[in-house]
């Protein structure tokens, strides 16, 4: 995360209280924070074919700019609370652009089949570039590509908290202590959800090609 370092290093509970209180910036480096979460929620919320014509990464950005402007509606106090009004916000988007999808998409087939390859490639990319790493030969990030969409394949079987769980300790590559902070739970939660979630994923993935696993 770039910016100002001061925040790089802040909690995630103590950008909460700032963005309440008005730092704009604050607010910035949070929402970066719970990115790659809504992702991985936009991905689990539409199917492979309607991706082709929907960039999860547009539905987050547009829940952003939500978050951004209805600020003063949050309630909430804590990392786990913010991530709940996100997911709202980020499943009423995901229903109005199926909505509007619905109404005004009517493709043939063939412009189907020639959109699909060029949106999943963008999509991918922006799941890639936000990884640690992520930025490098074409060669690494190609073996990268292969690597997040087996992931992400294999998070869609997992249960939500799991999945997040999964995501920010192998993805994101943060300890325990921040992640017990973002979500909300206490440490042998968390620990239950890594050691459930490994054992399903270790069963979907082949783990001795994945970048993530060095660490587990």
């Amino acid at each position: 995360m770039t910016g100002n370092p001061d925040l790089q290093s802040e909690s995630t509970t103590g950008l909460v209280v700032a963005s309440k209180a008005g730092n704009n910036e604050a607010l910035g480096a949070l929402l970066l924070r719970y990115r790659g979460f809504l992702l991985m929620l936009a991905h689990r919320y539409l199917s492979e074919q309607l991706r082709r014509r929907i960039d999860p990464a547009d539905i987050v950005q547009v829940t952003f700019l939500e978050a951004k402007r209805d600020l003063h509606a949050f309630r909430g106090d804590t990392p786990a609370e913010f991530a709940g009004w996100l997911r709202g916000m980020l499943k009423n988007n995901v229903a109005s652009a199926l909505s509007h999808h619905v109404m005004t998409q009517k493709r043939s087939t063939r412009k189907e089949v020639y959109a699909g390859g060029e949106d999943d490639g963008s999509s991918r990319q922006n799941w890639i570039h936000q990884l640690p790493g992520g930025k490098t030969s074409p060669s690494g990030i190609a073996v990268r590509q292969e690597a997040v969409l087996a992931m992400m394949n294999a998070l869609h079987e997992l249960p939500e908290t799991q999945a997040e769980a999964i995501r920010l300790r192998y993805m994101e590559g943060l300890p325990l202590k921040e992640i017990v902070e973002r979500m909300g739970k206490s440490e042998t939660a968390v620990a239950g959800l890594l050691k459930r979630g490994l054992q399903k994923l270790r069963a979907l993935l082949d783990t001795g090609s994945s970048p993530w696993w060095t660490s587990a």
